[in-house]
């Protein structure tokens, strides 16, 4: 018997066409903000890129997003509300005011933790993801770290940072030809996960420990406070 729908696929799916209309005005705007946000995997990007029609686009990004899941539908929820797009397409001011948990069978583990996280989110640049103390943990450091993981990153993936496997191979699909791409989008959805406990020392913690643990040498400029 199927699951009941997150809340964030239910809104998505009950706005689509109203997003398609509005949406459609600048379609590759949209894209390209969704692709930043690794929203898409690489071979979705190019199906939605390659549709003549802007209003296609949409949808398919629309349907896209809705088929990768809650976090997928979460994180273009929360770009739509995003000053960038708002100043794109003032029709979207709607979404300000719009909670995912007034839909009664949506609720989420998300959701019920409250919603100071994911507006705090919204102003996040996009190279900068996880919090390290008052500042933020780039990605060029996660792209370090995921140069020094190599090809033990599933076992690292669920038994260091507890990600379900599940997940693992959602990634290993999306990014089939490059093991550090792969890694790197394992510790990006990580900090998804951490948020504000998503620090550089907490990551160096779990990369330390166990069988899997990484060479110091390899990961200890993450506590460097320069």
């Amino acid at each position: 018997m199927a699951e009941e729908p997150a809340g964030e696929i239910q809104l998505l799916r009950s706005l689509k066409a109203k997003l398609i209309d509005i949406l459609s005005a600048d379609a590759d705007f949209v894209l390209q903000h969704a692709d930043s946000r690794f929203l898409l995997s690489p071979h979705g990007y190019k199906q939605v890129k390659a549709l003549p029609v802007p209003s296609e686009q949409v949808r398919d990004l629309l349907d896209h997003v809705i088929q990768r899941g809650p976090e997928a539908a979460q994180g273009l929820l929360q770009l739509l509300k995003h000053k960038d797009l708002q100043d794109t397409f003032p029709l979207l001011a709607f979404l300000k005011d719009l909670q995912v948990n007034t839909l009664p069978a949506g609720e989420t583990e998300t959701t019920r933790k409250g919603k100071t996280a994911p507006e705090s989110e919204e102003t996040t640049p996009s190279k900068q993801i996880c919090k390290k103390g008052s500042r933020l943990l780039k990605e060029k450091q996660l792209m370090l770290v995921a140069g020094a993981i190599g090809r033990s990153w599933r076992e690292i993936g669920i038994l260091a940072l507890s990600i379900p496997s599940v997940k693992l191979e959602q990634i290993e699909e999306d990014y089939p030809h490059n093991l550090v791409d792969r890694v790197f989008a394992m510790l990006r959805y990580w900090c998804t996960l951490q948020r504000k406990n998503a620090t550089a020392a907490q990551l160096h913690s779990l990369l330390s420990q166990g069988d899997r643990a990484l060479p110091p040498e390899s990961i200890d400029f993450l506590l460097e406070t320069s």
